[in-house]
């Protein structure tokens, strides 16, 4: 390959992480704005959740048709778009007078940011097929997609804290403009890597139903419970949906989904673990932040830097641990061990109490967890495009973000349920303390109970995905490459695939 596109392709990563750490954080940052906004635009209680809600519904449910509609229409043109149509919709939220406006606006964000997640995963995939160079590519793209969301937590922190929570969507802007000149300068998808099939409209409608039903049931049981009739009728009607979406797929000629792509034992570990995982490092997320303002009276801003740690220690992770040894060991061997550090550090925060140490428990905790998470992530994300064909590249890029969204919905309202399930408990068998405790230290010692509660279901959640990379994932090293595209014969067979680089 000539120096200049060895170079670009280099410089070209650099804008895509930007691209995908604008998506990422964006996941968290309005969560630490959302108080001022509710006061500055007079939203209800009842309705807050939705500047979180429509975002996490329409970026969910449009994931799978954003992947296909970069396989069909182009990775770097889907980029761009979907990073101009984000950049647009931040602004609109950012000056929205209203909070019809604003939800109306987050909802854009999702429906622009489906389209931009998935087709930067696979411009990585189709970029990067040498296994070393690989390796470095997604271990930056992996410590951006875990720690993300804590730099969102920091970001929103100080935005909100010397600026306007405002802010939390302007700050989208320049990243966008940056990337954007990035992908139209350096980004150059690789010829023959489309997919020229038409559009499965019946596979988008059932899909997209589908995954909004089960992320809008997973957020609505948080807040209305799992036995409401709503909530239990939304579970039933994804049932449906996504069986009845699984049977259309196996038959239509150009699926939007092709049963290929999720079947295969390794990219199916990959998902199902990443997925578990994200249960847990959402949940953990919410409870520590809670526990550091509420609890220890931290400020929004103090509670954002608090997170740098683990945001470092995904960081080490998955550029000098996952990079550096993918090549060399096979990617199992780094995602279980990955996961079950990072579930001892969850193990360290089950200890967690009203006066907790920052330095003594918390520190080391997020250590571990960051270390943990940035060594399971790198390897997770190069196999996501594992033995694919780089025209299934986009959607089975747009599986890892379906996977981690999904994940993240179920991971607060579940883990948020067994907490204040865990807390009413407590609260019940200690009521005689509460004079001792005082008001406010009773409400302290409770809450933090159920915090505690619900992060030891979060390391078993670990423990599993751990399991689950160890049994499934198979491969050699190197984390895998993308297939490349061979012959068809007349029945229309799939092409054929490279065998995966070993080391």
């Amino acid at each position: 390959m000539p120096d200049l596109a060895h170079a670009q392709r280099w410089k070209a990563l650099a804008f895509i992480a930007i691209a995908q750490l604008m998506v990422v954080l964006d996941g968290t940052i309005v969560n630490i704005a959302l108080p001022s906004a509710q006061t500055d635009l007079g939203i209800s209680d009842a309705n807050k959740q939705w500047v979180i809600t429509a975002y996490a519904l329409v970026f969910g449910g449009l994931l799978l048709f954003g992947g296909r509609i970069a396989d069909l229409w182009g990775r770097r043109r889907t980029f761009v778009t979907g990073l101009i149509g984000f950049a647009a919709a931040s602004a609109i939220g950012g000056a929205a007078a209203n909070e019809a406006v604003l939800f109306g606006a987050r909802a854009l964000q999702g429906a622009f940011g489906a389209l931009l997640a998935p087709a930067a995963l696979s411009l990585l995939a189709v970029m990067f097929t040498e296994a070393k160079e690989r390796a470095k590519a997604f271990g930056i793209y992996g410590a951006i997609a875990g720690g993300g969301g804590a730099v969102g937590l920091i970001l929103g922190g100080v935005l909100t804290e010397y600026l306007d929570w405002r802010w939390t969507f302007f700050v989208n802007i320049p990243f966008a403009a940056v990337a954007v000149f990035g992908a139209l300068r350096f980004v150059h998808e690789p010829a023959g890597s489309r997919n020229s099939s038409g559009l499965d409209i019946p596979g988008v409608v059932l899909a997209t139903a589908g995954l909004v039903s089960l992320v809008y049931g997973f957020t609505r049981a948080e807040t209305h419970g799992w036995s409401e009739n709503t909530t239990i009728g939304l579970f039933v009607a994804s049932a449906v949906l996504l069986i009845a979406f699984v049977v259309v797929e196996a038959r239509v000629k150009a699926p939007l989904l092709p049963l290929r792509v999720v079947t295969d034992r390794n990219r199916g570990g990959v998902y199902l673990s990443l997925g578990l995982a994200i249960i847990a490092m959402f949940g953990l997320f919410l409870f520590l932040t809670y526990y550091l303002q509420v609890v220890q009276g931290y400020s929004a801003l103090k509670t954002g830097f608090a997170f740098l740690p683990m945001i470092a220690g995904m960081i080490t992770g998955s550029t000098q641990i996952g990079a550096r040894l993918m090549t060399r060991v096979r990617p199992r061997l780094l995602m279980a061990p990955g996961f079950l550090v990072a579930g001892l550090g969850m193990l360290l925060l089950t200890q967690l109490s009203v006066d907790s140490s920052y330095a003594g428990l918390i520190l080391p905790a997020e250590i571990l967890l960051g270390l943990g998470m940035g060594t399971a992530f790198m390897p997770a994300m190069s196999l996501a495009t594992h033995g694919v064909e780089p025209r299934d590249a986009g959607v089975a890029s747009a599986m890892v973000n379906t996977s981690q969204q999904v994940g993240g919905a179920i991971g607060t309202a579940l883990l948020n349920t067994i907490a204040a399930s865990a807390t009413t408990t407590w609260v019940a068998a200690h009521a005689a303390e509460a004079r001792t405790l005082g008001k406010q230290g009773f409400v302290n010692a409770a809450a933090v109970h159920g915090y505690s509660t619900a992060i030891w279901w979060a390391v078993g959640i670990l423990a599993l995905s751990a399991i689950i990379a160890f049994t499934f994932v198979n491969t050699g090293g190197g984390g895998g490459v993308v297939a490349a595209s061979g012959n068809k014969d007349a029945e229309g067979a799939e092409d054929v695939a490279l065998p995966v680089i070993a080391h």
